[in-house]
């Protein structure tokens, strides 16, 4: 099988032509990155990223072979750090970096403020981050997507690649990359110690903003569901009857509808007072004391609910066990909440 050369173009190094894709057939093809958002907070649907190259070992500049798989890198960073080691010369590899620089999507200005600025860089970085469900994802999976910026094109390629290399992947992902990929992919080369430092600290700084972006996603979703399930605790109470107003002189009366506002927290209930209809029957302890003696009862409670009426009954008995002696008859018409 021959060896494809993508880089070269009548002997030429063509930048963005080195970092590709391969189909089936062997074809390459440039990469164009998605456009940038519109705003600080918008979404941006992961990204697959390429097919991973297969794994290969990676000579450093010192001539130490590193394995690929050690350096635990995202798919996408890998296919890079591979496709950049495999770049024939640093100019080339410089060329490469200043054409995804240019490639960079622009951002809101709302990215440039202090608690984006990446410390420690020759150039001045911003880079944020925002969090969104992982695509094809279950149980609440969250992967981290990038946006950022640099006024040095050298470090404005570095960061689109780490921008690229980091977008759509989760922050155990993100966290577990080595950076030692830089040396790997011979970039290392092609950077002054200050530069390279700048490198480490926007890579240090990603990985932070990644982990607090998700955990802070994981309370904000908390607190969203304890004040959901609040409201809809709210909104049940508010159909349940909690009072009434008690009437002088009606000490069956109100007890009554004390201890069944009480326990069963009925959504409606009306007790009515019929002891004037009965005046001339025999009286009891309630009728001697205060007049009442026969009342009617109109109750809807979930308490009710697989209960015949019967049961039902015998509940409100039970309920009203220290009543029920003192009055003469209570008539009852008890529901559940499923059959209003």
């Amino acid at each position: 099988m021959k060896t494809a050369k993508p880089f070269l173009i009548a002997g030429v190094p063509i930048a963005g032509l080195a970092l590709h894709s391969w189909s089936n057939h062997g074809a390459a093809s440039a990469w164009n990155p998605p456009h940038a958002p519109r705003a600080r907070h918008s979404r941006r649907r992961a990204t697959s990223g390429s097919p991973s190259a297969s794994r290969t070992v990676t000579a450093l500049p010192s001539s130490v072979d590193v394995d690929i798989e050690s350096l635990h890198l995202t798919p996408e960073l890998e296919m890079m750090t591979n496709a950049f080691g495999s770049i024939p010369d640093e100019k080339t590899r410089h060329k490469q970096l200043l054409y995804m620089a240019s490639k960079l999507p622009p951002v809101d200005d709302g990215i440039r403020v202090p608690e984006n600025k990446v410390p420690g860089c020759l150039s001045t970085v911003h880079v944020d981050c925002i969090v969104e469900a992982k695509e094809g994802g279950e149980g609440g999976d969250l992967v981290v997507n990038y946006v950022g910026d640099s006024d040095g094109l050298l470090t404005k390629g570095l960061l689109a690649l780490l921008i690229r290399g980091l977008s759509g992947y989760t922050p155990e992902q993100i966290n577990a990359v080595d950076p030692k990929f830089i040396q790997a992919a011979k970039i290392s080369q092609t950077l002054t110690p200050g530069r390279n430092n700048g490198f480490l600290n926007m890579l240090a700084v990603m990985k932070k903003k990644a982990a607090e972006a998700v955990e802070k996603e994981a309370t904000d979703s908390a607190n969203r569901d304890e004040k959901a399930i609040g409201e809809d605790a709210g909104a049940e109470n508010d159909n349940i009857v909690t009072s009434f107003d008690p009437v002088d002189g009606k000490p069956m009366y109100n007890a009554i509808l004390s201890t069944l506002t009480t326990v069963l927290k009925p959504t409606s209930i009306k007790l009515t007072d019929n002891s004037s209809q009965h005046a001339g029957h025999a009286g009891s302890k309630g009728w001697e004391e205060s007049g009442e003696s026969h009342f009617a009862l109109d109750i809807t409670a979930e308490a009710f609910e697989g209960l015949n009426l019967v049961k039902r009954h015998k509940l409100i008995y039970m309920l009203l066990g220290e009543v029920m002696p003192k009055i003469h008859a209570l008539e009852i018409k008890a529901r559940s909440t499923s059959e209003v």
